[in-house]
């Protein structure tokens, strides 16, 4: 029904409802960039609203992280911790090998950005001497430090094992120290797990393990104003299922040790905890009771509540004078004021995630009463378990600040709210005030970080900002410098220079599949959530909706895929749970399969999840799915072989397939092993009527994305949960590729031919490139130049449909110039005989020695004269 409503509401209205089953649909509704922001904003509240009609609970900013959840979690459904640990240890291990190698060293990544857009920031704060000094905790990027104001930031903690940060901060005592809590507390469906506290001694230079690791998920960290060895720290306990090391925790000796102070139950987090600046000893927590599985949520419960100590939280009371009680009490934040510390405020979301109020004591949290909140009731939308704070300005008890989808203020305590979000992106999370200017104001969502002087009446965002969170990328074939990608909460971006800072939004909603037509690079495809698939033909200045022919009742999986045949820019691959192929753009797709999937399972699961189109031979279609199936045709559709049989029952994250042999293909799985012995990367050399487990040494964590190398197309190069890797001769002996890759997600892998560049999105820290060439292990192909022979080369290169190709002789010779494919098959000879000394031009059409064309990829030209061997690449695209 929601995936009906989807194709339908996105299209033209309720009229295009019609165009699915007709075969000649009226012409699509082109849309601007802004008009496609709307439209999927759009899509989520009359998605919301279908959900409600059928007793679900719509969770917009739950459904990234499901889809991640769920191909990690299936099909059992949960985590084994100790097995990510052990995956997250041995990548970190082989993080500290590599820097001692000098071989490994040659190959590093270079940051590629965006760093003008920004991500979710989860915590802000400030050295407590220097105004100037500001660290942002990034949800899934690490911890950040700016020593002048925030324009520039540079990442602080990437030697940390993982770099997912819930909570910060520093001592007041002391700036040198400060506390990092890994474990983003923002409830995601899959906030990435953390590894428990960290804390550094000289300014976050080096870090050090502090203990906690079980709680997971780390919500806030408080250090004593007066004596710094007392530190509290809020810990949320294991995201899905119960476990008892959750609740709120101190610290004596800081951070030596530490003690579970307020433990209300297996299932009740510690989300928040706020000391009296004046008398530390009075400390407020709040707790949360929340239990998360694949189809259920519970968001709230009776345990959840505020509690006060008066002894540094050596005992605990319940505070319930004027405050919510019940079963539907939900996530809870709490802040003292500074200025008079018998006022706290305290916020509050019911379960399913609404807003239910906005308290404020004056009498230290003896009584509460309600403020006049109602301008606040959609401040939470549906999804108040993805926030939960609020913050008081230090200098003005009545000045106050409630964060959730967009932002609010109060000026009289309460009495009247206003929207001050200005110019900043939605969904809140982090604010901290400048300890010399309390107008002065940082503030942390999921668009970035943003600064205001003026106490919130106007805001200025704050750039160099490394932090987004891709799915997909791309490259423009033709101008490799141009990258582009799909994103969470931010859409489509691009580069069109190439330059980390001058990336654009082309599209909305979240970013998915994206395709640069390799023949024009104006004709562009992109789509959001659920395979809402547009087209461009002017560069993303508008866009066309190419669903037509695609049954809007299919299920399809959130990030749906979507490619373009390597022979043909105008036939496209769709996949739903069968799949789809245009002639003509996407003007038109027929179904060329049936159910590819087991059938539909319920949570949206029978989906399929990849495709490949064998570069060498266009017939040959492989497909994976969610539910682990692998299927192969070699006749584009005609009929399907299953070839999974001897592969895990685990999700299929990508299927790859070897672009100089039609017969050799890769396949890779996301989840977890479970005591049994899978692997997570397969190869085949016989169409997949069997398979090779190459996984070897890899770390056992999800393989999210496969290539080759294009010249050394026996190198595996993969993207995993815990970083990228690659091995030679698909022997299985794992190698970290290269060096100054944060430990983040790699969700995503491109490879650009003609320059031999890989491309890496990652989930937390944009995108990387890194030179093939650079990675030690077997010999790069040389390029060789013979005595006697200069300036051999083609142009245009890469080409599409025929090449000049130049080399000048010194001398008289016999010459015999021929072309090779990379498996060192000869392709063509295009001279043959003696040449006089002087310039030389000939032309390849591209085509063998049968007149065939070439299918596109990379291929050699061999020049043999007297005196030795000349070779170039050139670079065939179709």
């Amino acid at each position: 029904m929601s995936r009906r409503l989807l194709a339908v509401f996105v299209a033209a209205g309720a009229a295009a409802a019609f165009l699915w089953a007709v075969r000649e649909p009226a012409p699509p509704r082109r849309i601007t960039t802004e008009e496609s922001v709307r439209l999927a904003g759009e899509f989520k509240k009359h998605l919301k609203a279908e959900w409600a009609a059928e007793g679900r609970r719509y969770e917009p900013g739950a459904f990234p992280s499901d889809w991640a959840w769920q191909q990690r979690a299936y099909p059992y459904g949960k985590f084994d911790f100790g097995q990510l640990k052990e995956a997250v240890v041995q990548a970190q291990a082989m993080r500290m090998e590599a820097r001692k190698a000098p071989a490994a060293m040659s190959a590093v990544w270079e940051e590629r950005g965006p760093t003008n857009i920004g991500a979710r920031v989860s915590d802000i704060a400030f050295d407590p001497t220097d105004p100037n000094v500001i660290y942002a905790a990034m949800a899934s990027g690490g911890v950040f430090r700016s020593t002048d104001g925030g324009y520039t930031w540079t990442p602080i903690s990437d030697d940390l094992p993982v770099i997912t940060i819930g909570a910060i901060a520093v001592d007041p005592q002391d700036p040198d120290v400060i506390y990092v809590g890994t474990g983003e507390a923002n409830a995601h469906s899959f906030s990435w797990f953390g590894m428990g506290l960290y804390k550094s001694t000289d300014g976050g230079s080096t870090w050090e393990y502090s203990g906690l690791e079980d709680t997971r998920y780390i919500a806030r960290i408080v250090v004593d104003p007066i004596n710094s060895s007392r530190v509290w720290v809020a810990g949320t306990g294991a995201l899905f299922g119960t476990n008892p090391e959750r609740g709120i925790y101190r610290s004596l000796d800081a951070g030596a040790t530490w003690d579970l102070v307020l433990s209300v139950s297996d299932s009740t987090a510690g989300t928040d905890v706020a000391v009296d600046p004046l008398r530390p000893d009075t400390v407020y927590a709040a707790v949360w009771e929340r239990v998360r599985g694949l189809t259920y949520r519970r968001s709230g419960g009776v345990t959840s509540g505020i509690y006060r100590s008066f002894d540094g939280g050596g005992s605990w009371q319940e505070l319930t004078n004027g405050l919510p009680s019940g079963p539907d009490v939900g996530r809870i934040g709490i802040a003292v004021s500074k200025s008079d510390p018998s006022v706290v405020y305290a916020i509050y979301a019911d379960d399913p995630g609404y807003f239910a109020g906005l308290y404020k004591s004056t009498n230290g949290g003896d009584s509460w009463t309600r403020t006049t909140d109602g301008d606040l009731y959609g401040l939470f939308s549906s999804f108040g378990w993805y926030f939960g704070q609020v913050r008081v300005d230090p200098g003005d008890r009545d000045r106050v600040f409630a964060m959730g989808v967009p932002f609010y203020r109060t000026e009289d305590g309460g009495n009247t709210w206003d929207d001050v979000s200005g110019i900043m992106h939605v969904d809140h999370h982090a604010l901290a005030f400048d300890p010399t200017d309390y107008s002065r104001i940082f503030e942390g969502n999921d668009g970035g970080i943003y600064v205001s002087t003026n106490s919130g009446d106007t805001w200025s965002k704050r750039y160099d900002q490394h932090t987004n969170q891709f799915y997909a990328i791309e490259i423009d074939y033709q101008n490799p410098m141009r990258l582009y990608g799909g994103t969470q909460d931010n859409g489509t971006l691009r580069t069109v220079a190439g330059d980390p800072d001058d990336w654009e939004r082309i599209f909305g909603g979240d970013g998915f599949y994206c395709i640069v037509d390799p023949t024009d690079s104006n004709r562009i495809y992109v789509e959001y959530q659920y395979g809402n698939l547009y087209f461009s033909d002017d560069f993303a200045y508008s866009w066309d909706d190419v669903m037509d022919g695609i049954d809007s009742g299919d299920r399809r999986n959130w990030s749906t895929p979507v490619v373009m045949a390597p022979d043909a820019p105008s036939t496209l691959y769709y996949g739903t749970y069968r799949l789809y192929r245009t002639k003509d753009g996407g003007g038109w797709w027929n179904a060329i399969s049936g159910d590819l999937t087991d059938g539909d399972a319920g949570g949206n699961f029978g989906t399929i999840t990849t495709i490949a189109v064998a570069p060498t031979d266009p017939n040959i279609i492989y497909v994976g799915t969610d539910d682990s199936n692998v299927w192969v045709t070699l006749d584009v559709g005609a009929s399907w072989t299953r070839v999974s049989a001897a592969l895990p029952n685990r999700w299929v994250t990508r299927v790859f397939v070897d672009p100089t042999d039609r017969s050799q293909a890769y396949v890779t799985f996301s989840g977890l092993r479970w005591n049994e012995n899978i692997g997570y990367v397969y190869y085949t050399s016989d169409l997949g009527a069997n398979w090779t487990d190459i996984t070897g040494n890899l770390p056992p964590a999800p393989v999210n994305a496969v290539v080759v190398d294009p010249v050394l197309t026996s190198r595996v190069i993969v993207g995993t949960d815990v970083g990228c890797f690659y091995c030679d001769d698909r022997d299985g002996n794992w190698i970290l590729a290269g060096t100054g890759l944060p430990p983040v997600p790699i969700y995503d892998l491109k490879t650009h031919a003609p320059t031999r560049t890989l491309v890496a999105g990652t989930h937390g820290r944009s995108v990387y490139s890194l030179n093939l060439a650079t990675l030690p292990g077997v010999a790069s192909v040389p390029t060789e130049t013979a005595a006697g022979v200069a300036d051999l080369g083609n142009h245009p290169n890469p080409f599409t449909s025929h090449t000049t190709v130049t080399f000048t002789l010194s001398r008289p010779s016999d010459v015999s110039l021929e072309i090779y494919d990379l498996a060192g098959r000869k392709v063509k000879s295009l001279s043959s005989g003696h040449r006089a000394a002087g310039s030389h031009r000939l032309t390849w059409d591209g085509t063998n020695e049968a007149g065939r064309r070439v299918a596109s990829g990379v291929y050699f030209l061999r020049l043999a004269t007297g005196d030795g061997v000349a070779t170039r690449r050139v670079n065939v695209v179709r």
